[in-house]
């Protein structure tokens, strides 16, 4: 892009998206810092479930170390990089609006579709998980027709709750969050006493294999989605403000969430290593506290669950309203709702998808899923560094504290990361990941053709300019 001087100013404008939503936004609440940080929070994490089977994998000591080293090797990295690049191009839409500014359109759309299947693929989890623990308590829901029926009323259910607007999402989230994380809090402090240190130096029982795959997924899955939130960029409150901040505390909150809670089961609870599956946490509360605490854990669980599910749908929703503004799918998809301001297209058509992945296997298609991510993510990274090259003078509100050398290799690191998460991909998740980055490249084309015959209307996202360089 030619960057050209307006008149009677020394500062330029980059397009980044539709001011047309603008006025409406007005007239609604946006998101406050503390609104952001849970909302970022359940994006990432929701909670210490599913850390569990890291000690599985590799022992106890693999397991603390992963939760304290992987933070500084990814989710701070991925963090800052979303500070930066939120606060330089604050509008829906996020991670694209990077990509497209970076190299071009075409990128900027595939990066689009790879987040967006990854996101819903994902979300599609959330209701089988709630109706998963339904089921402990009411057996009928365990298969057949009532166990459909309770996925569709969860999704549908779910969906409602997010139309009615995202500060109200995000004030659910707060309570979500404190209610689902205070049982862990209390049975840290309960363990203190029970705790003796040098369990934690434990690498595992022996005979037991070391499974190292499992321990580097289970680190990817519960501390990845950093990026996620920037999608909603433009529902943020003095975005260029709150959003380095919101990040700041989501990733203290996330790193505590998980390494207190491990510490405290590790340092008191001698079990068989194989106990430590999804879920054990639960367990140990029993056996730390009582069996009331697990129960309470258990509903945090589906707590947490809703949690994750209203945060992403949020976030998908937003980011097929910004790849409408930046003219990557047709004008409607960026429709709101008179009552809400929320975007209803995004969000039926996000839980249209979902409720079409609810009924499937998603042990490959999960994998693949990630698979997918982890290549956004390699042109995330791409486009940070980029952006830093072509517009060395773009005015950052917040800027990591490193030049482009710096830089670089802040981003080889956890991308050498995503390399090795792909490389160890199986045969199975390289085919469906190809067949869905394939039909991710052949949507941009198709998008195109759309808008050169006029099937549809789209928006010309170059009429649009927010961003000043620095004099």
């Amino acid at each position: 892009m030619t960057i050209q001087s307006p008149p009677a100013s020394t500062t330029t404008t980059l397009p980044v998206t539709n001011p047309s939503t603008t006025p409406a936004i007005k007239s609604h609440a946006k998101l406050t810092l503390i609104q952001l940080v849970f909302l970022i929070y359940f994006e990432v994490a929701g909670g210490p479930y599913g850390e569990e089977p890291a000690v599985k994998a590799a022992g106890p000591l693999f397991a603390i170390i992963g939760f304290l080293v992987f933070p500084f090797i990814w989710s701070i990295p991925e963090a800052l990089v979303t500070a930066e690049l939120s606060t330089t191009f604050p509008g829906n839409g996020g991670f694209i609006i990077w990509a497209h500014k970076a190299f071009g359109p075409f990128w900027g759309s595939l990066m689009g579709t790879l987040k967006y299947l990854t996101s819903v693929i994902n979300l599609a989890a959330f209701p089988i998980l709630c109706v998963d623990y339904l089921e402990k308590l009411f057996p009928i829901f365990a298969s057949g027709l009532p166990r459909t029926l309770a996925i569709l009323f969860f999704t549908i259910l779910l969906s409602f709750i997010n139309f009615t607007g995202l500060n109200i999402v995000g004030y659910a989230a707060i309570i979500l969050g404190i209610i689902s994380l205070f049982p862990f809090i209390l049975m840290s402090l309960i363990a203190i006493p029970q705790i003796q240190p040098h369990r934690w130096l434990s690498m595992g029982q022996t005979g037991a294999k070391k499974d190292w795959n499992l321990l580097l997924n289970t680190l990817f899955w519960n501390l990845n989605f950093w990026d996620t939130v920037s999608t909603m960029a433009g529902e943020v409150e003095k975005p260029k403000k709150t959003f380095p901040l919101a990040l700041f505390f989501a990733v203290i909150l996330t790193c505590l969430a998980y390494i207190l809670p491990l510490l405290a089961v590790t340092g008191s609870v001698v079990v068989d290593q194989n106990q430590w599956a999804s879920g054990f946490m639960a367990v140990a509360a029993e056996m730390i506290v009582g069996k009331w605490l697990k129960i309470w854990i258990e509903i945090g669980s589906v707590l947490s669950a809703i949690g994750l599910f209203e945060a992403l749908l949020s976030s998908c929703a937003y980011q097929i309203l910004g790849m409408a503004d930046l003219g990557f799918l047709p004008k409607f998809f960026e429709r709101r709702s008179r009552w809400f301001n929320t975007p209803w297209v995004g969000i039926l058509v996000s839980s249209m998808i979902t409720i079409s992945f609810s009924f499937m296997n998603f042990t490959d298609i999960i994998s693949s899923a990630n698979f997918l991510y982890s290549l956004g993510m390699l042109l995330e990274f791409a486009s940070f560094i980029w952006l830093r090259r072509k517009f060395p003078t773009l005015r950052r509100p917040y800027r990591v504290p490193l030049k482009l050398p710096g830089l670089v290799v802040m981003c080889l690191v956890p991308s050498a990361f995503l390399v090795v998460i792909m490389a160890i991909a199986t045969k199975v998740v390289f085919l469906v990941s190809g067949l869905m980055t394939m039909g991710c490249i052949l949507w941009y084309f198709l998008m195109k053709l759309c808008k050169s015959k006029k099937w549809f209307v789209f928006k010309n996202a170059d009429e649009i300019e927010v961003g000043e360089e620095e004099e």
